[in-house]
C-alpha cells in the first residue's frame, strides 16, 4: 500500500478487544510494509555496522604495509558507504508511509464507527476522547507500527555482529556477545514505571482535551452567565497537572536514555582494557582490537532502537486502548440489513411505546422529560440507545434494512444540530430527492434574516449563499442555526423527518411561521415534531402525548389542552398547585351551573 493509494477502499474489520491486539491487528494488516521496512533496516543496519570490520582491515593492512588489501578495504568502504545511502533513504521513506497509513487506516475506521453509530457515539464516549483519539492518538499508534520494522531490523543487526565478532575474534567477541543482551535488557526493569507515568500523563492530557472542548463548545452560554473564569481556572489547573505529570514522565525517559548511554561505555571500556591487555600479550592484533572497539561504538546507533521502541509502545499503547474502545462501540440493534434496499413508505409505529405517526400527516409528540424525548427521536430514527423492539415504518422493521436505506428513509434531527464550517451553499449540499429546492427550505424555515446578516458580514461575498460559516456556525446565534439546520433537514426531503425541539430558540412570532412553513412544504410527507410549544402543536394534524414511557393520550391541541391535566401541566408549564386550584375551580363551575 501506497501513501497514493490512501483512503483505503476497505480499511478492514479490527481486532478491538484490546490495545495490545489492535496494535498486533494494525501491523498484521501492513505486512508488506513492514517487510519492505525490514529489509531496508537491514540493509542500512548492517552497511552501518560493517564499517568498523573494513576500518579494522584497512588499519591492519597500513601496519602490514600491504596496498593491495587497502585497496580492497577502500573499495569495501565506499560499497559500505553507498548501502548506507540507499538503506537510510528508503528505509525512511518506507517507515514514513508505514507511519502515514497506520494513521490513516485507524481515521478511517473512527469515521466509519461514528457513521454507523451517529449521534449514540457520544452519549457512549466523551466528545473530547474522540476528539483526542482521532487527531493526537493516532499518530502515536502510526508511530509504534513503524517503529516495529525497524526495531527488528536492528534487533537482527545486534545479534550478526555479535555472531560475527565471536568468529572473527572469540576472545573480544564473547565479551560483547555477553555485555550488549545486558546494555539493551538492563531498561526493561524501569519501562513498566515509564509506562504507568506515560498512561498517566495521556490520561490527564485526554481529561485537558475533553474540558476545553468542552468549554469552548460553551462559551457563548458561560459568558452569558459569567462562568467562563470559573471553567479557565478549570482548565488550567488540568493543564498543570498535564505539565507536572509529562514532566514526571520525562524524567523517568530521560533516566532510561543516561542509562542507554552509559551501559554501552562502560562497555566500550572494559572491551578497551581487555583488548589492550590481549594485545600486550600478542594475542590479537591492532586491527582486530580497532574493530572490536569500532563495533562497540557503532552498535550504539541500531540500539538507540531498542529505547524508541519501548517509549513507542508506551505511548501508544494507551492511544491504542482509547481507540479500541470506541472501535467496540455496537449499536443497540443489527443494522447489517436482511431486506433490499428500497426505501418503504407507509407508518411510522414505534411498538414499545404505541406512538403512531399516520403516513402524510404531520404529528407533534409531547414529552414532560427533554432526555426522554431525545431518546425517542433517536429511536424512531433506527438509532436505539438500547435492545428493544424494532420501529417499524410501513411494517417493515427499521433494523432489518441496510442502514443507508434506513437514514434515507427517516431522518432524525436532534435538538442540537451541527453546522459544519463552509459557505451556505455548501452546508445546504446534502443528499435529496431533488424535489424541495434550497430557497423553499430557506424560506420555510424562516432565514430570510439569516441571509442579510450573512451578507453584511460578508464584504466579499455578493451572493449571501457564498457566504462562509464559521466552525459549528459559532458566529450565528442559537435562533440562528436552528433555523439553517432546519432548512438543510428540510432539504433533504426524506419520507419520514423527525424533528426534536427544532424552534426552541427562536421567538414566537418566528415560530408561528416556522410552523406555517414546515407544514406547507412538508404537505403529503410524514413529519414527527417533538415540541412542547402550543405554536407547533396547534398546527399539527395529531397529537400524542407520552408519559414515562407510553402513549397516554392522542388527540388535537385544542382537545388535550381542556381534558388532559398532564398534557396542560407539560404545555402551559402549569405548577401541581395551580394545577389544583384550576380543578377545584372548575367542580365550583360545575356545581353553580347545576344549581
Amino acid at each position: 500500500m501506497q501513501i497514493q493509494d490512501l483512503p483505503y477502499p476497505d480499511p478492514g474489520v479490527p481486532d478491538a478487544r484490546s490495545g495490545p491486539r489492535f496494535l498486533w491487528w494494525l501491523a498484521r494488516n501492513q505486512l508488506g510494509g513492514q517487510l519492505k521496512s525490514l529489509a531496508w533496516g537491514l540493509l542500512h543496519f548492517v552497511a552501518v555496522s560493517a564499517l568498523p570490520f573494513c576500518v579494522g582491515l584497512s588499519v591492519q593492512a597500513v601496519v602490514d604495509r600491504s596496498g593491495t588489501r587497502l585497496a580492497l578495504t577502500g573499495g569495501l568502504l565506499a560499497l559500505c558507504a553507498f548501502c548506507i545511502a540507499l538503506g537510510d533513504t528508503f528505509l525512511h521513506r518506507t517507515a514514513v508511509t508505514n507511519w502515514i497509513t497506520a494513521a490513516a487506516r485507524v481515521q478511517q475506521l473512527l469515521a466509519r464507527k461514528a457513521a454507523v453509530l451517529g449521534s449514540a457515539l457520544t452519549r457512549r464516549v466523551a466528545a473530547g476522547e474522540v476528539v483526542a483519539v482521532s487527531t493526537g492518538d493516532v499518530e502515536k499508534i502510526g508511530w509504534f507500527v513503524e517503529a516495529v520494522s525497524r526495531f527488528t531490523a536492528a534487533a537482527l543487526t545486534v545479534v550478526v555482529v555479535c555472531v560475527a565478532l565471536l568468529l572473527y575474534q572469540p576472545a573480544l567477541g564473547v565479551v560483547v556477545a555477553a555485555g550488549l543482551p545486558v546494555v539493551a535488557l538492563a531498561v526493561l526493569p524501569l519501562l513498566p514505571r515509564a509506562t504507568r507515568r506515560a498512561d498517566f500523563q495521556r490520561e490527564k492530557a485526554g481529561r485537558a482535551t475533553e474540558l476545553a472542548s468542552d468549554t469552548v463548545a460553551g462559551l457563548r452560554v458561560l459568558r452569558g452567565i459569567g462562568g467562563e473564569d470559573l471553567f479557565l481556572d478549570r482548565y488550567r489547573r488540568a493543564s498543570q497537572e498535564v505539565r507536572h505529570a509529562a514532566v514526571r514522565s520525562a524524567r523517568m525517559w530521560s533516566l532510561i536514555a543516561a542509562v542507554q548511554t552509559l551501559l554501552p561505555g562502560v562497555l566500550m571500556i572494559v572491551v578497551v582494557w581487555y583488548g589492550v591487555h590481549l594485545a600486550r600479550q600478542g594475542r590479537i592484533t591492532i586491527g582486530e582490537l580497532v574493530t572490536v572497539y569500532s563495533s562497540v561504538m557503532v552498535l550504539s546507533y541500531p540500539l538507540q532502537n531498542f529505547h524508541e521502541i519501548a517509549m513507542a509502545y508506551s505511548f501508544s499503547r494507551p492511544s491504542a486502548k482509547r481507540a479500541a474502545r470506541v472501535l467496540s462501540l455496537e449499536r443497540a440493534t443489527d443494522t447489517e440489513g436482511v431486506r433490499g434496499a428500497d426505501v418503504p413508505s407507509g407508518d411510522l409505529y414505534d411498538p414499545a411505546t404505541g406512538l403512531l405517526a399516520p403516513a402524510g400527516r404531520l404529528t407533534a409528540v409531547v414529552c414532560g422529560d427533554p432526555d426522554a424525548a431525545g431518546l425517542l427521536a433517536e429511536r424512531l430514527g433506527g438509532h436505539p440507545a438500547e435492545q428493544d423492539t424494532s420501529v417499524l415504518l410501513g411494517g417493515v422493521p427499521l433494523d432489518e434494512l441496510p442502514l443507508d436505506t434506513a437514514r434515507t428513509a427517516v431522518l432524525v434531527q436532534d435538538k442540537d444540530p451541527v453546522l459544519l464550517s463552509g459557505s451556505l451553499r455548501e452546508l445546504l449540499d446534502v443528499p435529496a430527492s431533488g424535489k424541495v429546492s434550497a430557497q423553499d427550505a430557506l424560506a420555510a424555515a424562516q432565514c430570510g434574516d439569516v441571509l442579510d446578516a450573512l451578507a453584511q458580514a460578508s464584504l466579499d461575498a455578493e451572493d449571501p449563499m457564498g457566504t462562509r460559516i464559521t466552525e459549528r456556525g459559532r458566529s450565528l446565534s442559537g435562533g440562528q442555526r436552528q433555523r439553517l439546520a432546519l432548512a438543510r433537514s428540510l432539504i433533504t426531503d426524506p419520507e419520514v423527518l423527525v424533528l426534536d425541539e427544532p424552534t426552541s430558540a427562536v421567538d414566537s412570532h418566528t415560530e408561528a411561521r416556522i410552523a406555517q412553513g414546515v407544514r406547507g412544504l412538508r404537505e403529503g410527507r410524514t413529519t414527527v415534531v417533538f415540541t412542547s410549544s402550543p405554536l407547533l402543536l396547534d398546527h399539527a394534524d395529531r397529537v400524542v402525548l407520552v408519559h414515562e414511557g407510553r402513549v397516554v393520550a392522542v388527540g388535537v391541541h385544542r382537545e388535550l389542552v381542556h381534558s388532559e391535566p398532564r398534557y396542560r401541566a407539560v404545555v402551559t408549564r402549569e405548577t401541581e398547585e395551580e394545577a389544583v386550584l384550576s380543578g377545584v375551580l372548575k367542580e365550583l363551575e360545575e356545581i353553580e351551573e347545576t344549581a
